[in-house]
């Protein structure tokens, strides 16, 4: 016999946008958010027997979101994730859990003659600021905020050598080599009990953000790296002995790829090793490296 053995549904790509406007300042602050949400809970019927009075309309959810984002602070995303999610668990009783993910755009403040513009901004790069918080009858809240998309490069100071090598092996070993790679890093806070210990701990959910941040920008640009592995491990390292309420820290780093052009054929022209100025930039096949670091 057939059996559920897991399911959930939900609304995803919920775009929303929200402006704060003060009155005294003339000042405006924009947030811009792609929220998904999913749901699990007695809803297996709706699977086996077509029983759709189990089903929360994923209708009914989008809408919800934007009534939440409207009667709720939408900064920082942990907490306006938490309030979503323990919406659901606490208006519908056969939800057990939701799952909310909080994707932050970047908006950045323009700047005309030397002076902050109160209404207008730019996009100054794909990066996005994620969570993904999740919300158990009965066991509280989980928070994994994150860094996504961040592009980051340097035209020297990495190495990568004395690896294994057996038959299959060709690539040679490297001893400066381009450094290019998009961030995805995460950090786990400890489970939070309810909504009340999300809001006492709001100050620290930006402080941790810019910390991750600065540490991976900083470890990324100053440390002679002889690999992507062992510098992710010192970026973990550093995080959590910053930020101590946290319980992991996750990195997923994929390599992206930059491959000297010999030129010789042409005239003897050197462009490789110590002599390489122009390069080829590959998208794949490339390098992955994950790691998760707890205490």
């Amino acid at each position: 016999m057939a059996q559920v053995s897991a399911a959930r549904y939900g609304k995803d790509n919920i775009r929303v946008y929200k402006v704060h406007k003060d009155e005294q300042t003339g000042f405006q602050t924009v947030v811009e958010m792609t929220v998904c949400v999913l749901l699990k809970g007695d809803i297996e019927t709706s699977y086996t027997k077509a029983d759709n009075t189990v089903v929360v309309a994923t209708d009914t959810m989008k809408n919800t979101v934007y009534i939440m984002a409207k009667q709720n602070p939408v900064t920082p995303p942990e907490l306006f994730g938490a309030i979503v999610a323990t919406h659901f668990i606490d208006t519908y009783k056969h939800i057990h859990e939701a799952e909310v993910k909080v994707k932050v755009h970047r908006w950045t403040r323009l700047n005309v003659d030397g002076k902050p513009h109160p209404h207008s901004f730019y996009r100054d790069g794909s990066e996005t600021r994620n969570v993904e918080a999740t919300a158990i009858e009965g066991k509280g809240i989980s928070i994994r905020s994150a860094i996504a998309g961040l592009l980051v490069l340097k035209s020297t100071g990495s190495a990568f050598h004395t690896f294994y090598r057996d038959e299959y092996t060709t690539l040679p070993d490297v001893y400066d080599r381009i450094l290019s790679t998009e961030v995805d890093c995460g950090w786990t806070w400890n489970t939070f009990s309810g909504i009340g210990e999300v809001e006492s701990a709001v100050p620290k959910f930006d402080g941790a953000w810019e910390t991750a941040r600065k540490i991976t920008l900083d470890t990324f640009a100053t440390e002679v790296s002889p690999s992507v592995q062992n510098t992710l491990y010192k970026m973990c390292e550093q995080i959590m002995a910053a930020v101590p309420e946290i319980g992991s820290v996750d990195y997923s780093l994929p390599n992206k790829h930059y491959f000297e052009i010999d030129m010789s054929w042409h005239k003897g022209l050197k462009n490789t090793g110590k002599d390489a100025e122009v390069y080829a930039p590959q998208s794949d096949p490339n390098g992955l490296i994950q790691c998760t670091v707890t205490r």
